[in-house]
């Protein structure tokens, strides 16, 4: 219970301590400190850099240690703290604490000489080869780092299209993304420190022992100069010694940070794992030392030792790795076994894919990016239409290749079952419309079976000036893939994603859901709704509408069809945006009073609702009339839509969707009145 308590404490007052220490360093500078002080300081000194260095070697990735570039920073200035506050004691007293001393004189065996050439040494590693190594990987990796946001920012957005990543996890990595930048940029300036730390450590040694000397001769009166250089300059030494040594450590640091970014381990898993991974690699250095060791002139022992070990270690791993492999493939075999003794190890194979794209071998290259295929990203550009079009979801499309189609020829399925197809001659061009003759391969436009041509890239610019509509194989795949996805959006629609939908509504307008579900209609009820809008192409994106149309009408009928109609009427100003031209007018066909009586008195209510019964000729000549006066009417290049009464709009649609599905059915109520209306033609009964 303390332990936790204890920090719980520090993380809370950590600012505070933190601030003080920052100027506690400060102050060391100005106030003279007592040696046992020193002593105390310069051993935790060591242990903090000994620490850092541990911390970044078992660090998985370098923003675990995000904090590094500002401790490096303070790390650095108390180090130069500790120098000026050795120095002031070394020309003072000549005595600057145990620890010092003993580096002064026990490390270096009182050879004031060879202490100062072990902290040359010390400064040229620490200076030009790991500093200056870890600068460079820091510059480099802020500037790859930099470079390289634009493409994982697409990635993430792209993934987050794709329905694999929430829009959390999308915020997530960029967030990390970012503070990557900011880290390694920071290491990059925070290299400069310890740059700047090795050459302020020359600069002091040197001081100290001049200015140690002028002081031993002048001030103290010391007996020779050889006393003189030997107690100063052992004194610097030791200073230079004990200020280097954690300098050493951070430099260490530093590197080991900044060239570890690739990695997802600590170090030393990293070190086993891939140094020794391979025992071929260890027998041939055991058996190269040992060779060398039978060379005349060099050493025996030292080379058949090491050359011995490594077969050893090499033999070792090799049995190991072999037990490993047997034992991995016996659990294989056991879980496998397993698995299938399980009764519900076949629900796995009951997975369906909602919507599936099948491709024949010749259409790989569409897909694949190193050949320049962008049809992945026109997927989710694809999806993205449909979302901000009908305000349906799209689930992600599984995309793979089929060696049972023909090389050029492709397939769409929903929940498994093939929906449409077609053909693409890639290298080629769908040329479509336009006047005189073309040269090329006759073909039907896949998405709106339009005749068409394929054609050679040759011919694009002649096609293009004989007012032929030209397009490459990647757009035709594209278009036909999102009349696809319009054409069934109905069926796509899942009432799990019905529930997504509401509950996401929830969220901001709590009072309209609480009002319809489930007081009063179930979520079988209004996915029927949503489905039968979008089985005419009506968004479902303006879900507050329709929730409040629903709260308006379930009270007074249960029935999904005719809670559609109440709910297109609230949707009218929506729905003639799809089909009125620039001008804001609607060009419509109208239905002669006699045949809406005809519709009206052929309807019929039966235990599974209301339904039309009408004379099989009567309706077969209605559709013909129909069909002929939409081809008429062709040549006005306007959406042209059936206009009718409000009471058999619903019913006029069941009886021409079969054969015109794609013909808009409006009611009159679904027009509002600043909205301006041109009949081309009525439909009649007794027309010649």
């Amino acid at each position: 219970m303390s332990e936790p308590l204890i920090q719980r404490n520090i993380i809370r007052h950590a600012d505070i301590i933190v601030a003080l220490g920052v100027i506690s360093i400060v102050i060391m500078m100005i106030i003279p400190l007592p040696t046992a002080l020193l002593d105390v300081l310069i051993v935790f000194n060591i242990t903090c850099s000994l620490t850092v260095l541990l911390v970044s070697m078992y660090n998985k990735e370098p923003l675990d240690f995000s904090v590094f570039p500002s401790l490096l920073l303070i790390m650095t200035l108390y180090r130069l703290a500790l120098n000026v506050s050795s120095t002031r004691l070394i020309l003072l007293n000549a005595d600057a604490g145990e620890v010092i001393n003993q580096f002064g004189s026990f490390v270096v065996g009182g050879n004031a000489f060879v202490g100062f050439v072990i902290f040359l040494i010390l400064i040229i590693i620490q200076f030009i080869v790991i500093t200056k190594g870890a600068e460079r990987v820091a510059e480099v990796a802020a500037r790859f780092t930099l470079d390289a946001m634009p493409g994982k920012q697409m990635s993430i957005d792209a993934d987050l299209n794709a329905g694999l990543i929430s829009e959390d996890q999308a915020r997530q990595r960029r967030i990390k993304i970012q503070r990557e930048a900011d880290f390694y940029g920071a290491m990059d300036g925070a290299s400069k420190f310890v740059k700047g730390d090795a050459i302020a450590g020359i600069i002091i040694t040197i001081i100290n022992i001049l200015g140690g000397m002028a002081v031993g001769i002048l001030q103290k009166e010391m007996e020779g100069i050889g006393q003189v250089a030997q107690t100063y300059t052992l004194l610097t030494v030791g200073d230079g010694l004990v200020s280097q040594i954690p300098a050493l450590l951070l430099s260490t640091a530093t590197g080991i940070i900044v060239t570890r970014a690739a990695s997802n381990n600590s170090l030393g898993e990293d070190f086993v794992t891939q140094v020794f991974s391979e025992p071929k690699i260890l027998s041939i250095a055991a058996g190269v030392l040992m060779l060398l060791g039978l060379v005349p002139g060099l050493p025996t022992f030292p080379f058949m030792l090491l050359g011995l070990l490594l077969g050893f270690l090499a033999y070792t791993l090799y049995k190991a790795k072999t037990n490993l492999i047997n034992e991995t493939a016996v659990t294989a075999e056991k879980e496998e076994v397993a698995e299938m003794k399980k009764p519900d190890s076949v629900y796995s194979l009951l997975q369906i894919d909602p919507i599936e794209l099948e491709m024949g071998y010749g259409l790989i290259p569409l897909v694949d990016t190193a050949q320049g295929g962008d049809l992945l990203e026109r997927v989710v550009m694809i999806r993205r239409q449909c979302a901000i079009e009908l305000g349906l979801v799209i689930p992600p499309i599984r995309v793979r290749d089929n060696m049972q189609l023909a090389p050029n020829n492709y397939v769409l399925k929903l929940r498994g079952v093939p929906l449409a197809q077609g053909e693409i001659m890639l290298n080629q061009y769908l040329a479509m419309g336009g006047e005189g003759d073309l040269p090329g391969i006759p073909t039907k436009e896949p998405a709106f079976g339009l005749p068409a041509k394929w054609i050679g890239a040759s011919l694009r610019e002649q096609a293009e000036v004989s007012g032929y509509t030209v397009v490459d194989p990647p757009s035709v795949l594209a278009t036909h893939i999102t009349e696809f996805l319009k054409n069934n959006a109905a069926d796509i629609l899942s009432r799990q994603d019905v529930k997504s939908l509401l509950d996401n509504l929830k969220k901001e307008y709590p009072a309209v859901i609480e009002e319809v579900v489930p007081n009063l209609l179930s979520l079988a009820e209004i996915h029927k709704v949503l489905a039968s809008l979008l089985r005419e192409r009506i968004p479902i994106r303006d879900l507050v509408l329709i929730m409040e149309a629903l709260g308006d009408w379930a009270p007074l009928t249960k029935e999904p069809e005719i809670l559609t109609e109440y709910v297109r009427q609230k949707l009218a100003r929506q729905i003639v945006q799809l089909y009125k031209d620039e001008a804001g007018k609607i060009f419509c066909l109208t239905l002669d009073p006699h045949v809406e009586q005809i519709i009206s008195e052929s309807v019929q209510t039966g235990d599974h609702g209301a339904y039309l019964a009408i004379d099989p000729g009567v309706a077969q000549f209605i559709i013909k009339e129909l069909a002929g006066m939409l081809e008429k009417k062709g040549f006005m290049g306007k959406q042209l839509v059936v206009l009718t009464s409000p009471a058999i709009r619903l019913y006029f649609r069941k009886l021409v969707e079969r054969l015109l599905p794609g013909l808009p059915i409006l009611s009159y109520n679904e027009i509002p009145t600043n909205i301006e209306i041109e009949s081309a033609g009525m439909v009649k009964l007794n027309a010649s």
